[in-house]
């Protein structure tokens, strides 16, 4: 499956950065998936998937709430939901370290650092991924398999 160039099929909606938008995000990833016959599973892995990548750019990416946007477009086609996910933050490719296996994930538990497993999770739940930054832009679009 090729995963669209642009944002422009689907549905759109744009967030000031900041956690209280955090719930209208994930009430637009459900309401989104129950009006296009998006499997429950799917459309919880979709809601996952938007409020790790939300809440990473909020804390990591603009350093706290502002009123810097994140744009969020999801299409559903034949067995599968796009995500579309931008940010005005400084550049970060959330996909550059899937290649290798995290070292939190081999370290005992004790020793282990908080975070940085989310990126993994996306990695893990997206069927296809492609990250550019662009325009001054991160741009991250996610494919989903739509299962029950």
């Amino acid at each position: 499956m090729t995963i669209p160039s642009s944002p422009a099929s689907g549905e759109q909606r744009a967030y000031a950065a900041r956690l209280a938008a955090l719930s209208d995000a994930a009430a637009f990833a459900q309401d989104f998936s129950a009006r296009h016959g998006i499997g429950h599973r799917s459309a919880l892995r979709l809601t996952l998937i938007i409020e790790e990548l939300f809440t990473n750019t909020v804390r990591h990416g603009y350093r706290g709430d502002c009123d810097r946007p994140i744009r969020i477009a999801l299409a559903a086609e034949a067995g599968a939901v796009t995500l579309f996910y931008e940010d005005e933050a400084p550049r970060y490719d959330p996909l550059a370290g899937l290649a290798a296996t995290p070292a939190s994930l081999t370290t005992p538990m004790e020793f282990r650092p908080v975070g940085g497993l989310g990126v993994v999770l996306v990695g893990v739940l997206a069927q296809s991924a492609r990250y550019a930054h662009e325009d001054g832009c991160n741009r991250l679009w996610l494919k989903l398999r739509n299962a029950a």
